[in-house]
């Protein structure tokens, strides 16, 4: 979760909303990513994605058996999903999202019965951290 963070506080350096995300397969990091929407103007330019994306490109297939995704805010439904089809082992995030979550807000995604795979979900990893790195970022701007 450490490089997360990190990852979150480059993507807010950068105008971005701070969420970093990490992905591991045997302990080891085989891609990492930070939101870039605004930068690439790719609205699903989110940190799992372009995570899930690098990941599944080194691994050279679709599916990321074995793996867990890190990642500093609770997964949109549009991550959460990604993270289903892409067959993620486990998923662990920092902050809850209350208004956007797609896991254990919102749409709750892995709980949907037409959802075919649920990774091992773990949240409040590095929780106040990430919290207050959106806290600041968001206050900034009003």
């Amino acid at each position: 979760m450490r490089r997360a963070l990190d990852l979150a506080r480059e993507a807010a350096e950068e105008g971005e909303v701070p969420v970093g995300a990490v992905v591991t397969k045997d302990g080891e990091v085989i891609a990492e990513a930070r939101n870039a929407m605004r930068g690439s103007l790719d609205p699903t330019a989110h940190a799992e994605i372009v995570a899930i994306r690098s990941a599944a490109e080194k691994l050279g297939q679709s599916r990321l058996d074995g793996c867990t995704i890190w990642v500093t805010l609770e997964p949109c439904a549009m991550c959460a999903g990604a993270m289903a089809l892409a067959r993620v082992e486990a998923v662990r995030f920092g902050a809850d999202d209350p208004k956007g979550g797609g896991v254990v807000h919102g749409a709750r995604i892995f709980s949907q019965p037409t959802c075919h795979h649920r990774p091992d979900v773990l949240g409040g990893i590095g929780e106040a951290e990430s919290a207050e790195l959106l806290k600041a970022f968001f206050e900034e701007r009003r």
